[in-house]
């Protein structure tokens, strides 16, 4: 089936929702079968297996710097990276990083080596969400960016005040398709057709190359490149996105756990990180992928690619989207 036609079904689809949207600004997924996982790329991914889930409202592009303020202005919130960190929570922790801060991408000016990351992520206390590169910087001009610097309990927060809730693994992915099961990327399989870009990805080399063909280096407004099928902004690229899988490879998850809709796909106890036995912090699935994934690096820009994220940290390519399910 060309993608065309299956855009079309996928329109069709979206047309028949149930009722109207339950907040502006949602699209209606209109759920099915699709295939989710890639056996062509990460190891994580695969297998790719069948997977079955419910239709769901989803938010057309992630949170903003301007929604996420209204939710801390109403209830007072305190996120994650302006909180200091338990000394008893990371045993053996430099007193120096206990402090209210978060994770930043440092762009070096040379080649560097790729398997070890601290060559660009630096931990830099006073940044959070209002001062997203640091204490110096501030959201002058990015309100309709998403919000970066929040931990999974943030998210959570914002999504039980809002009336909302956050997206699986699979309903995500399912969603990120947008009619095009199989495709290699949110909008079909050739990455940049007729040479258009179609998501504030990296272009260049990298982490120390830039080339910003597609406009933008670090986080671009919400709506800035073409909707998927279903009407989503940006399920490609400009920020990762929390779904509530604890992460496993697919593999080590029960084909049973994975055929249909559950809210907590995989296993807390699970999930932590084996190269880190002393400090035990359960791992989250992140999605789709940042305006940091290139194509010599980190190629997840595609909407099988998966990575884990302890919940308690937050970065500057991180953001989120909710959804509100109709059958609970």
């Amino acid at each position: 089936m060309s993608d065309s036609v299956t855009m079309a079904s996928a329109k069709q689809a979206q047309s028949e929702a149930p009722t109207k949207p339950p907040f502006e600004n949602m699209v209606w997924i209109p759920g099915g079968t699709f295939l989710m996982g890639s056996d062509k790329h990460y190891p994580e991914e695969a297998p790719a297996h069948e997977v079955t889930v419910e239709g769901f409202w989803m938010d057309e592009h992630t949170v903003t710097n301007e929604e996420f303020r209204k939710f801390v202005e109403a209830t007072k919130h305190v996120t994650s990276a302006e909180r200091a960190p338990k000394a008893e929570d990371y045993p053996g922790a430099k007193p120096e990083l206990l402090v209210p801060a978060s994770v930043v991408f440092n762009k070096p000016r040379q080649r560097v080596d790729l398997r070890d990351c601290y060559n660009w992520w630096i931990y830099v206390p006073g940044a959070n969400w209002r001062h997203p590169e640091g204490p110096a910087s501030s959201l002058k001009g990015k309100a309709k960016h998403p919000v970066v610097h929040v931990a999974y309990e943030d998210v959570e927060a914002y999504a039980k005040w809002i009336g909302k809730e956050l997206p699986t693994e699979a309903e995500w992915e399912f969603a990120a398709r947008g009619g095009l099961n199989g495709a290699e990327f949110v909008w079909g399989d050739a990455f940049t057709p007729n040479g258009k870009q179609m998501a504030n990805t990296w272009q260049g080399e990298f982490p120390w190359q830039n080339l910003k063909a597609d406009g933008f280096e670090g986080t671009a407004p919400v709506g800035s490149f073409p909707p998927n099928g279903y009407g989503l902004y940006e399920m490609a690229g400009n920020v990762w996105e929390w779904t509530t899988d604890w992460y496993q490879e697919h593999k080590e998850i029960p084909q049973s756990c994975c055929a249909s809709f559950n809210p907590r796909g995989g296993e807390r106890d699970k999930s932590y990180d084996p190269n880190m036995p002393d400090i035990r912090i359960p791992r989250k699935v992140m999605k789709g992928g940042s305006h940091l994934c290139a194509p010599n690096y980190c190629r997840r820009y595609r909407p099988a690619a998966r990575m884990a994220q302890p919940i308690d940290t937050s970065t500057c390519h991180l953001g989120f989207r909710c959804i509100v399910r109709v059958n609970k």
